[in-house]
């Protein structure tokens, strides 16, 4: 199965009419945050696929329009936000938001993270109880600590996540946040069994 990863960035020839062409095998897309819901919209209404993804510290819940406050969540995607999604046999789970550094929306203390995730571990539990393992890919907007994250309280990582893949061993956590320039960057960290990807701008995988 392919999926295509994005995140923090538009990319030109995916905000195009090319789009359609070069990722017509594309089975689904994950969505890192911090992309405009007319992006998002873009894609899933020309490829037709089904889109999952988290919010990034830099979206919005509400948005003003000539008709008054209106949700800014992305409208036909699926919200990965604490929650455990199996999709053609491809179980998927998420965790939105970075480290908590000015107080606005989708930002979370360590601890705040840590009992997000805390209340996810029965819904672990009985997913491995029906499906023999715990999750297979893990979706968030902030990396794991230590892994391509920065030393900056906005863009430092969760040692949350990171305790996550010593525990549950998914086999990818991706996330995005980070912005990457040049070609020497490293955007892809395996950790035990779990590839760790940063999905900025986009990256396609296969599962």
């Amino acid at each position: 199965m392919k999926i295509l990863l994005i995140s923090d960035k538009i990319i030109e020839h995916i905000y195009s009419a090319s789009i359609e062409e070069r990722f017509k095998d594309i089975d689904f897309i994950i969505s890192c945050g911090d992309l405009p819901n007319y992006y998002l919209d873009f894609i899933i209404s020309t490829l037709n696929k089904p889109l999952f993804y988290v919010m990034g510290n830099h979206n919005n819940d509400k948005t003003y329009t000539e008709n008054g406050i209106k949700c800014a969540h992305p409208e036909g995607c699926i919200n990965l936000d604490n929650k455990i999604i199996d999709y053609n046999g491809i179980i998927l789970m998420g965790f939105e938001g970075s480290m908590k550094y000015n107080g606005q929306q989708y930002q979370y203390t360590e601890t705040q993270m840590k009992w997000k995730i805390m209340r996810m571990i029965p819904h672990l539990y009985i997913t491995k109880l029906f499906k023999r393992r715990f999750v297979d890919i893990v979706v968030t907007h902030a990396p794991a600590a230590g892994i391509h994250d920065a030393e900056d309280l906005c863009h430092r990582g969760f040692k949350s996540f990171y305790n996550f893949i010593n525990r549950y061993h998914p086999k990818y956590l991706v996330h995005g946040h980070v912005h990457q320039y040049g070609t020497n960057n490293i955007w892809l960290t395996e950790v035990g069994e779990t590839k760790v990807i940063n999905a900025y701008g986009y990256r396609v995988i296969e599962i």
